[in-house]
């Protein structure tokens, strides 16, 4: 074992520390090492894991990467998409790609006897993944839908069924218009209630069977509005959305949930802002009384500094010294911080204990993202720049004379 570092490892768990006046500066260096891990993976993990909650609701109701006719014109009515040039099985077959759906959507009323509202009532086929909307799921369940069976079933929003004052069971009339004709009245039963958190998803959107919505737009029984193409991970749009662009054919295009709701992104993009400031001043406050402490210890040890000096050690050795002394110090926290920060994270996690507004924050909990690779770089980080920062400070060790600091003593 190297001299600097056996000497530090003696120094910093000798018995005699716990009672000189140093204890005190050594116990704020730690509480602000150990305030500074613990805010730091909060604000990471619920940073990381609130982006990535939102962007899964967006993309888990109406998919990650969604295939529209050219014709629709951004129009919440659809029209049919186009199969010259889709190639719907090698978007399937796409390594990235977990399933495809169908659907057609069409705008509309639901009207009550004393009260309406206006919908987006999305007409889901046999290939819906009625599990992956299962988390959505408050009440009831998602309507079962078979080729050439109309199902009069819908699954409404808890918004919507809290503006109409409906339940699971009731009957509700829906009316469609188009240019040009009279308006469509339909009569469905409500089957379920969901609820995504999501303002613009839970104040619109119907799911109800695709057979419905190709009548009230004049498709045929063959035609589709769109195809809701889910990935593997949500963090694959990017990386995806090219090739699935380009087996999509030439007369339709395809939209990233990331693009569906841009309001949402653009909240989303606050958390990177968020993260890195939060964790640049945990960095500032730990590194200033860090150095503090450093250099409390060197005042308090200069008799030793001279001591080392006359015995033949170099100043570098002696920068060594206190250096390790003071990363060594840091480590109680570190684990302290740690232990507290990930106790917090977990509980929250699986006992959701923290509630936020959905109507501002898209989400009705905190979420949570345990990265093990998180976790040691906020340790390891702070490990780092602390051990940067205390290099220059060190230098003082070298202006202490060997005569003086022995004749002080």
């Amino acid at each position: 074992m190297k001299f600097p570092l056996y000497f530090s490892k003696k120094i910093a768990f000798s018995k005699d520390n716990k009672n000189n006046l140093s204890r005190i500066i050594v116990f704020i260096g730690r509480l602000s090492v150990a305030l500074g891990v613990i805010v730091s993976l909060i604000t990471v993990s619920t940073g990381i894991g609130s982006k990535t909650a939102i962007k899964e609701r967006m993309a888990d109701f109406s998919g990650h990467i969604s295939i529209k006719s050219e014709k629709s014109n951004n129009s919440y009515n659809s029209s049919p998409l186009s199969t010259e040039g889709l190639q719907i099985q090698k978007i399937k077959e796409l390594p990235d790609v977990a399933s495809l759906q169908e659907y057609v959507t069409s705008s509309g009323i639901l009207r009550k006897e004393h009260n309406f509202a206006g919908i987006i009532f999305k007409g889901i086929g046999p290939d819906f993944d009625h599990e992956r909307f299962k988390k959505f799921l408050i009440e009831g369940k998602t309507p079962r839908v078979k080729e050439g069976v109309y199902n009069g079933g819908v699954c409404i929003s808890s918004k919507l069924a809290s503006d109409l004052h409906l339940k699971v069971k009731d009957s509700i009339v829906a009316i469609f218009s188009k240019e040009d004709q009279k308006p469509l009245y339909r009569k469905f039963e409500v089957v379920g209630i969901y609820k995504t958190d999501i303002k613009m998803i839970d104040d619109l959107f119907v799911i109800g069977g695709i057979n419905h919505a190709r009548k009230i737009q004049g498709m045929n029984d063959s035609e589709i509005g769109g195809i809701d193409v889910f990935l593997k991970n949500i963090n694959d749009i990017d990386k995806d959305a090219p090739a699935v662009d380009k087996l999509s054919g030439y007369k339709n295009y395809t939209v990233k949930a990331t693009e569906e709701y841009p309001q949402i992104m653009d909240f989303i993009s606050i958390f990177d802002t968020n993260i890195a400031l939060i964790i640049a001043i945990m960095l500032f406050v730990v590194i200033i009384n860090i150095v503090m402490v450093l250099l409390i210890l060197i005042i308090e040890r200069t008799n030793s500094i001279g001591m080392l000096k006359t015995l033949g050690a170099s100043n570098g050795q002696i920068r060594t010294i206190f250096i390790n002394y003071t990363l060594l110090i840091m480590i109680p926290g570190l684990v302290l911080g740690n232990l507290i920060g990930l106790g917090f994270l977990l509980l929250q996690k699986y006992f959701s204990i923290i509630k936020l507004n959905p109507e501002n924050y898209y989400i009705s909990t905190v979420p949570v993202d345990l990265n093990i690779f998180y976790i040691l770089a906020i340790s390891l980080g702070i490990l780092v720049v602390s051990a940067i920062s205390l290099i220059l400070p060190s230098y003082l060790i070298s202006k202490i004379s060997p005569v003086k600091a022995i004749k002080y003593n």
